[in-house]
């Protein structure tokens, strides 16, 4: 096969870049059909097995399959374009949609077109749900796996994290007590210890020098977002609860509202769906001194989510035919699937208490989980709910968002 050149290269994944809406199942979607049906590119065979091993990293998978699939056709170079190519645009359309959150998020007819988007965010998240148990929860272990990780964070507040690493930790154990198949030879590369050093210190770098600088918040955001993403297994509905749980009640960066409101933009962006995180990462900025800060914040959050990214490929991408073969990591990361249906449950659950409901109450005291009141059910979000699981079933999600939005602002004006 002939190897694209550079310009074909770079026109081919501007295209897949622009056209990657709809999460990680669309996106993917749009890769098969970009890189294996219309051109020879990678094969049936190499497509699958890319996107098996992407699905072993913490991280975006359809940033990384793109990635990857840019580095099996033209190296790192090749790699880094396709990478840059999926999320830049992404950001760059984020960084608009945020600036103008944050100057006119209060405007009651702006938060009016909000709520038609919260309503349809708690719907999509519950479909992510939907789809994502039906394709994992196939033995009743995996069922108790899920119901522990629900347990685990909505009704304790046990750390994200640690509910992923226990998950991987029993998946890994239970396949060394089970026979296991022969794994491929790992292959060997000299590269890979310079590769991990190199990666590294660009990750580091901005965090350093933020920390020679004195910028103690541009240093937490860092190691914040860094942190998430070398647990970020799963996607971003799944880190959203960890994002909720921290940005929100630890470390107080932005109210519960403005969480839900940012995945809804997110939702509306081409690119991977964890660009929520460089709303987050601006709106934090912004909340504390402004928009100077806000984008500082909100760059540091991009570069601590996205350059790991291609740490882990290009570190492991030599590697995968011994990766998808080990029987331990594939028992680990089945477990870790199953308790992200967990994950998300709760997630879903927090951000319909958020929309539907003025207030909560605690399910006990002395533990962190919540109940709603249903004194405070707000039925005009129900009643928008309903509307978008209607709509969804017919039209395209940017489609319904818009749809959503202005019908939030027709209720406003209704009803008020």
């Amino acid at each position: 096969m002939k190897l694209p050149s550079l310009a074909e290269l770079i026109r081919v994944f501007t295209r897949i870049g622009l056209m990657s809406f709809g999460g990680p199942a669309a996106q993917i979607a749009v890769m098969h059909k970009e890189l294996v049906e219309d051109r020879p590119w990678l094969t049936e065979d190499q497509f699958l097995r890319a996107l098996s091993f992407c699905m072993l990293l913490p991280g975006p998978e359809a940033m990384q399959l793109c990635t990857y699939a840019g580095w099996r056709l033209r190296g790192t170079l090749g790699g880094l374009i396709a990478g840059l190519l999926f999320v830049l645009p992404g950001a760059a359309v984020m960084f608009a949609l945020v600036l103008a959150y944050a100057n006119w998020g209060n405007v009651p007819a702006v938060e009016a077109l909000f709520l038609g988007i919260k309503a349809t965010v708690v719907v999509v998240v519950l479909q992510a749900l939907w789809r994502l148990g039906r394709k994992t929860l196939k033995r009743s272990l995996h069922w108790i796996i899920a119901l522990m990780a629900f347990v685990a964070l909505y009704l304790f507040g046990l750390p994200f994290p640690l509910v992923i690493v226990a998950a991987a930790l029993f998946g890994a154990l239970r396949a060394a007590s089970e026979t296991t198949v022969t794994a491929a030879v790992p292959a060997r590369s000299t590269a890979t210890l310079s590769t991990v050093a190199i990666w590294g210190a660009l990750w580091a770098a901005p965090i350093a020098l933020a920390f020679l600088l004195g910028a103690d918040f541009l240093v937490d955001v860092g190691l914040f977002f860094s942190k998430l993403a070398v647990v970020s297994f799963g996607g971003a509905y799944a880190v959203l609860a960890y994002m909720a749980q921290a940005a929100v009640e630890t470390e107080g960066w932005i109210s519960a509202g403005q969480m839900v409101d940012g995945l809804g933009l997110a939702e509306t962006t081409p690119g991977p769906l964890i660009l929520v995180t460089q709303f987050v990462g601006f709106m934090a900025g912004y909340n504390l001194a402004g928009a100077g800060l806000a984008f500082a914040a909100g760059l540091m959050t991009l570069w601590a989510t996205f350059v790991p990214c291609f740490l882990w490929i290009f570190t492991a991408a030599p590697h995968v035919e011994w990766l998808t073969s080990q029987p331990r990591l594939d028992a680990a990361l089945r477990a870790i699937t199953a308790a992200i249906v967990g994950v998300i449950a709760n997630l879903m659950l927090w951000f319909a208490m958020t929309v539907f409901f003025a207030q909560t109450r605690p399910i006990w005291e002395g533990l962190p989980g919540a109940r709603p009141d249903f004194a405070s059910v707000d039925l005009t979000a129900v009643g928008l709910c309903a509307l978008s699981a209607v709509l969804l079933a017919r039209l395209s999600l940017p489609l319904t968002l818009i749809c959503m939005a202005l019908a939030g602002l027709g209720c406003s004006l209704v009803f008020t």
